[in-house]
Formats: C-alpha cells, sequence, structure tokens
C-alpha cells in the first residue's frame, strides 16, 4: 500500500519540479543566452531549447533510475522518509545540472562574445579603410 502510493508520489513530485525548474530556466536563461550571444536571438532561442531538451533527458533518467534504489516503505513514517530522500536527491541533481549548464553557458558565451568582438573589430576596420 505504502510502497505503490510512495512510488507515484515520488514520480509526479519529481517530474513536476523538473518541467517548472526546465520552464524557469528557460524563460529566464533565454535573456541571458541572448546577451551572450551578442544579441542574436535565432542562435539564443536554439541554445536556449537544446539546453532544455537536454535538462528533461538527464533528469528524468536520473529519476526514473534512482526510483528502483531504496527499500519500499512499509509504514507512513518510511514513507515520508522514502519520500523525502528521494525528492532530495532530485533537487541536488536539478542544481548540479543548472550549475553544469550555467558553467558551460558562461564559457561557450565568452567564446561566442569574442567571435562577435573579433567581427565588430574587422567590420571596424574594413569600414575605417574604405
Amino acid at each position: 500500500m505504502y510502497a505503490l502510493t510512495s512510488y507515484c508520489a515520488y514520480l509526479l513530485i519529481s517530474i513536476a519540479l523538473t518541467i517548472w525548474v526546465a520552464r524557469t530556466l528557460s524563460r529566464n536563461g533565454y535573456v541571458f543566452l541572448t546577451e551572450c550571444f551578442g544579441h542574436d536571438q535565432l542562435l539564443a532561442a536554439s541554445t536556449n531549447h537544446l539546453l532544455v531538451v537536454g535538462f528533461y533527458l538527464v533528469n528524468l533518467g536520473w529519476i526514473l533510475l534512482t526510483l528502483r534504489f531504496g527499500a519500499p516503505p512499509e509504514t507512513a513514517l518510511q514513507a515520508v522518509q522514502f519520500l523525502s530522500s528521494k525528492v532530495g536527491i532530485v533537487v541536488v541533481a536539478l542544481g548540479l545540472m543548472h550549475f553544469f549548464n550555467m558553467n558551460a553557458i558562461a564559457k561557450f558565451g565568452r567564446k561566442v562574445g569574442e567571435w562577435f568582438r573579433e567581427e565588430q573589430w574587422a567590420a571596424r576596420a574594413a569600414g575605417t579603410e574604405a
């Protein structure tokens, strides 16, 4: 009784959290990506979508893989402990994914920013010579 209910609650809570975090990061991250990519909205939107897909794949895979670990709860207390530990692991995984993505975006954004600055510098140099 407690096992099936706990597993279902774990899946519902974890998947809902993953969707909420992905939507929040996508919505707020678009502005950041647009700035990182020299206001290229198409590149920012494409990168944002790819990050969201990767985020879903990794986190939903993690949620499904960790479902089998741990003893199934047999009492109400064990059910609460089961849910708190399972959902806690998912929250930590979501946080780690967020920091990993931010680090990758920061590095990639700096590189793309350098390309844009080089391109702008070359355009200015060509414009002054003409």
